[in-house]
């Protein structure tokens, strides 16, 4: 899950410089090379020729690196997992001006997202006002709201069952929006999550290591609904982390689907979910997987 106060970890010098360098690399290498040379790395940092000039974007960047550089706790992916996210954001940055990228979780790891999206939307999603305000606090350019669940991870398996007796839970016909029909709904989410495409969804909250805990199997459900509904071209991409939990990777299965699974790397899936409408007639349209 995202990083907690009970779950900080300190992680080798190694890995802190490497996430710092991930970011600090861009100034510098983009300053250094030709045209035909510039990486992945150049596009975090804003290529000027053949991106727009707009430098507002790039303080994050900065901020990021200063935290990461001088931090004891960093983010608890693995710098390969991190990767995995980080090769998406480049691949779209090809295509398209911005990507919009919606996490579930905020955490230690947050600004290194916002700053590895700079150029595009990116929103958090997060169970708990008082850690929002923590967060905040120390990094008050991140863009956080908090989010209700009615699940509780004791009730995973009674869940998995049910929903799909109800008709609101299952293709066609199911959505978020104002649905508490559904309970693996997000049905009060605030209206940008909604009126919003995501071309990226990750998924790395809330808690599910407790009974009383949350869960992810209401993100699991809402980020597969969103998918399908997706009305711009392409897919989206859906990171699920910590699948060697037997809840996520259950739920991973039934709405995520493994036929759409295109990498795994350490504790995180990679995900690339087509829309609904780009489904033929059959099984696939009035079904998850």
């Amino acid at each position: 899950m995202m990083k907690k106060r009970h779950h900080l970890l300190e992680k080798p010098w190694c890995l802190r410089l490497a996430l710092a360098g991930l970011i600090a690399g861009v100034l510098f290498i983009c300053s250094h090379v030709g045209n035909s040379d510039r990486s992945l790395l150049c596009y975090l940092a804003g290529d000027r020729d053949s991106r727009r000039a707009d430098s507002s974007e790039t303080p994050i960047q900065l901020t990021a690196i200063l935290h990461y550089a001088t931090s004891r706790i960093v983010p608890q992916q693995s710098l390969a997992e991190i990767t995995v996210s980080f090769d998406v954001l480049r691949s779209l940055s090809s295509s398209s001006s911005s990507s919009n990228f919606l996490i579930f979780g905020l955490g230690f790891d947050s600004l290194m997202w916002s700053s590895l999206n700079a150029h595009g939307e990116t929103l958090f999603l997060e169970e708990d006002p008082k850690w929002v305000q923590t967060v905040l606090k120390d990094a008050p350019t991140l863009r956080a709201n908090t989010v209700r669940y009615r699940t509780h991870l004791s009730e995973a398996y009674d869940l998995l069952t049910a929903y799909r007796s109800v008709p609101e839970c299952v293709p066609p016909k199911a959505y978020l929006r104002g649905n508490d029909r559904c309970k693996l709904a997000l049905s009060d989410l605030p209206n940008e999550v909604y009126d919003k495409e995501w071309d990226l969804i990750m998924i790395d909250a809330p808690r599910g290591y407790f009974p009383e805990a949350p869960g992810r199997m209401a993100a699991i459900f809402s980020a597969a609904v969103m998918a399908r509904a997706r009305v711009r071209p392409g897919v989206t991409h859906v990171f699920l982390h910590d699948v060697d939990r037997k809840v996520e990777k259950v739920y991973a299965e039934e709405f995520l689907c493994p036929k759409y699974r295109v990498s795994a790397v350490g504790r995180l899936w990679h995900f690339e979910i087509p829309s609904a409408a780009n489904l033929s007639r059959g099984s696939d349209s009035i079904r998850f997987c």
